[in-house]
C-alpha cells in the first residue's frame, strides 16, 4: 500500500489487490496496473486479460480482475467516477467490506477510520482492551474505546507489531515492552 496515499482511487484498487496477498507482491503489481490506468474509465479499456497480466501474481488475480472492472463500472455508473468518501457508500461497492472502506477513508481521504485485520483484532483482544470475537465487532468496540486521534495509526502499528512481537501462535512475550500491561488472553503458550 505504501505510495498509494492520497488518490482514493488508487488506494482502493491497491488495497483489493493486497487482499490475501503479501505487500512485497502487491506493490508491484498495483504499480504495473497503475501503469496502464490509473482511473475508473481508463481502467475500463483494458481488457480482463490485460489486468490478469499486470497484476499477477496477486492471489485471486483472475478474480480481482473481474472485480476490477465491475467497480469501475459501478463508480462510473454511480458515483461519476469518484471514489466515495463515506464507508457506507464504500460498502456497497462490489468487494469492498469494513477494512477496506476503513482503509479508503483513511488513507484516501485523511478521515478517521479504524482498519481491522486480524492483528487488529487478535492483539486488541489478547491486551484485553476489547472483548469481541469477529473483526467487524473489533471495529466497533474499538470505535466505542480508542480516542478518535489513535484510529489512522492504530492498524500500521499493531500490523507491524503482530507480525513482529505478537504472532497468532507462540507470541514473544519474552520480548513484549507492553507485557506488564497484558493480560496475555487465550496465549496458551509463548516464547
Amino acid at each position: 500500500m505504501a505510495g498509494e496515499s492520497g488518490d482514493p482511487f488508487r488506494v482502493l484498487i491497491a488495497c483489493l489487490l493486497s487482499l490475501r496477498t503479501q505487500d512485497t507482491t502487491t506493490g508491484p503489481a498495483a504499480a504495473r496496473l497503475f501503469a496502464l490506468a490509473d482511473a475508473p474509465a481508463a481502467m475500463l479499456t483494458l481488457t480482463p486479460r490485460q489486468i490478469e497480466r499486470a497484476i499477477y501474481p496477486v492471489g485471486f488475480y483472475r478474480t480481482k480482475a473481474r472485480v476490477i472492472l465491475k467497480l469501475c463500472r459501478d463508480l462510473l455508473a454511480r458515483f461519476g467516477g469518484t471514489v466515495p468518501d463515506e464507508i457506507d457508500a464504500l460498502l456497497t461497492l462490489d468487494g469492498v467490506g469494513r477494512k477496506t472502506a476503513n482503509l479508503v477513508v483513511t488513507m484516501g481521504f485523511d478521515k478517521p477510520g479504524i482498519c481491522v485485520d486480524t492483528h487488529v483484532h487478535r492483539i486488541s483482544n489478547r491486551l484485553g482492551y476489547i472483548r469481541t470475537t469477529t473483526p467487524d465487532e473489533s471495529e466497533m468496540a474499538l470505535r466505542a474505546t480508542l480516542p478518535r486521534r489513535y484510529w489512522i495509526g492504530y492498524n500500521d502499528l499493531l500490523v507491524t507489531f503482530g507480525q513482529n512481537v505478537c504472532a497468532p501462535v507462540s507470541p514473544k512475550c519474552s520480548a513484549c515492552p507492553v507485557r506488564p500491561l497484558c493480560r496475555r488472553v487465550g496465549v496458551t503458550t509463548s516464547r
